[in-house]
């Protein structure tokens, strides 16, 4: 058992220093070090996710399918039993005693895998653009992000980074943002990386009382950006690969302004700045105490925190629930809800009724084939990817870099985006999410659309 230091001196043990270092270099390699690898830019995490994607192959699908189906299972047991094994444990609790609602999303999405494996469920559920793509496509990805990210996620939690890195840019954070300067690794981990790393981070400090409620709110729906990687993609299925670095600027210069203006906003605003257990974070919490410098003190505090570790063995054993609950805890929700969403989008004209109002807005803002546009601007809602799916088939390069710009900077898409919120403990309902998303296009689409004149 490790003794704990009693005074400021005893921190700046050799363990300390060590404990400090070694992990949370390593977790900076892994979540926030750009590599070139044979799909792009991208990060290791990304690339070992990959590599036990293909290592499990055709397999993948199965054990996706069984972790949902088992899931449903053993949360209607649960609900319905209320086994003392599993009330009587804090972890297996939280994952398996959920409320009656999410215990019917998991329902959901374990009947929706099984109709998709057996292919004897409905067109509009086990078909390719539905049902079949959540789970062909989306769900093994996931799978393989979430087995690295919760086990590693600890060396960039756990080791003094966030500690040290938020109060070097609490100054630019706060006044900018009004956010803890710790939530800009959330925002780096997503933005060279993936989105959902940045969400799971999100909830993780927000259970660990390092956001209040707006905080994490705000974080998870404006700092979770989509990665170099997937705005590769997205340029290419408009067929504009050679405008990437325009493209890429504008998706940064639109993503800035609505990262200052929407959460000043409802229903942001209206978030209460009260951590998960209700409680007021300390005033002085981000105050530099005299005689310390900001670097002297985010040291400091990275030391605190690493001096509370028993063991790095408790640490790992963290990472390994950390895994346990975004596997089993959210691939079932992100099945039903994005399932849910892309057959709205496919089977119905919701999307393209919300869009309407949209037409007379991109006709003052002067871009071509407005009526064709208006049907994307609200379809992303439902998949990132279907307005650039739509926008290849427009015979204009302009319109075709709006929507696509368009669709990223939107972020909030409830075949995964939206579907991790919801997973998550973060105190947000699809209601507000649909608000946030319609801000965030309306914000954008005129900054978008300005820079869209000076490229074309």
């Amino acid at each position: 058992m490790h003794k704990q230091a009693t005074n400021d001196a005893q921190l700046k043990t050799s363990r300390n220093l060590l404990l400090f270092l070694l992990p949370s270099l390593m977790g900076v390699l892994l979540f926030m070090t750009p590599v070139m690898s044979g799909e792009g830019l991208t990060i290791p995490i990304a690339i070992l996710a990959n590599g036990l994607k293909s290592a499990i192959g055709e397999s993948l699908s199965s054990v996706v399918a069984a972790v949902v189906i088992l899931m449903g299972a053993l949360t209607i047991l649960t609900k319905l039993l209320r086994p003392a094994f599993v009330t009587n444990h804090s972890f297996l609790n939280g994952l398996l005693n959920v409320s009656p609602l999410w215990a019917v999303t998991r329902l959901l999405g374990a009947a929706f895998v099984i109709m998709v494996v057996t292919g004897s469920g409905p067109e509009m559920v086990i078909s390719g653009d539905t049902g079949a793509f959540v789970f062909g496509d989306l769900l093994p990805t996931l799978f393989s992000v979430f087995i690295f990210a919760g086990l590693l996620l600890p060396l960039l939690t756990h080791f003094g980074l966030l500690e040290l890195i938020g109060t070097l840019l609490t100054k630019i954070m706060r006044p900018v943002f009004n956010l803890p300067g710790r939530s800009a690794i959330d925002c780096l981990a997503s933005w060279l990386g993936d989105g959902s790393v940045g969400i799971l981070m999100s909830s993780k400090q927000y259970e660990d009382k390092c956001y209040t409620q707006r905080e994490a709110a705000v974080i998870g729906t404006t700092f979770s950006a989509v990665s170099i990687s997937f705005s590769l993609v997205v340029i290419a299925q408009v067929s504009l690969e050679h405008l990437f670095v325009p493209f890429y600027a504008t998706i940064c210069i639109a993503g800035f302004v609505v990262a200052v203006v929407v959460p000043r906003l409802p229903p942001l605003r209206n978030k209460k700045d009260l951590l998960i257990d209700g409680s007021k974070r300390p005033a002085d919490a981000e105050m530099i105490p005299a005689g310390h410098s900001v670097l002297s003190y985010g040291y400091q505090n990275a030391l605190k925190t690493v001096d509370k570790i028993d063991s790095p063995l408790s640490v790992a054993k963290e990472g390994v629930k950390n895994a346990i609950d975004m596997v089993f805890g959210i691939l079932p929700v992100v099945m039903a809800i994005g399932t849910v969403g892309l057959i709205i989008a496919e089977y119905t004209p919701l999307f393209a009724w919300l869009g309407a109002p949209f037409v007379p807005l991109l006709e003052l803002l002067q871009i071509p084939f407005a009526q064709e546009a208006s049907e994307t601007m609200v379809v992303g809602f439902a998949d990132m990817f279907i307005p650039s799916v739509i926008a290849a088939g427009i015979d204009n390069e302009m319109t075709r870099f709006v929507i696509a710009a368009m669709s990223v900077t939107q972020l909030i898409y409830m075949s995964e985006v939206g579907a991790l919120l919801l997973g998550s403990r973060i105190p947000i309902n699809v209601f507000e999410l649909f608000v946030i998303f319609l801000l965030r296009t309306l914000v954008s689409l005129p900054v978008i659309a300005l820079m869209a004149h000076l490229i074309f």
